[in-house]
């Protein structure tokens, strides 16, 4: 009779004959929520950590794959360059080339006969 006082009052007694607030069931389901609580901060806690991890491993993968795609891209303009120059080169000669001949076609048949085809002893 004056448990059913005291649990009207919202009064209740545990399991230790102590006076409590609250209902021992909604005390244990508050201590195995606070646990089921604590375990799944532990277990986010580690999902962090492995994330970390893993970003920190992308974030390491990202910087070589730009690295790499730099020396590509500096190998890829220094063979443009090369090629440029061989192509500029390849000009000049042609120039060089052509200039000799007009001088040649410049001179006359005399002067090939007396120097060129008969020397002087």
């Amino acid at each position: 009779m004056a448990k059913d006082i005291l649990g009207e009052a919202g009064l209740h007694f545990d399991e230790l004959n102590k006076l409590r607030v609250l209902d021992p069931e909604v005390t244990q389901q508050t201590i195995e929520l606070k646990e089921e609580c604590k375990d799944f901060v532990d277990k986010i806690g580690q999902f962090q950590k492995i994330v970390g991890g893993l970003i920190e491993l992308v974030d390491q993968l990202a910087k070589e794959a730009e690295n790499e795609k730099m020396k590509a891209i500096g190998a890829r303009n220094l063979l443009k360059s090369i090629a440029k120059q061989r192509e500029a080169q390849q000009q000049q000669l042609q120039a060089l080339i052509a200039e000799k001949k007009m001088q040649l076609e410049r001179r006359p048949v005399g002067y090939w006969l007396k120097n060129k085809l008969c020397p002087k002893p």
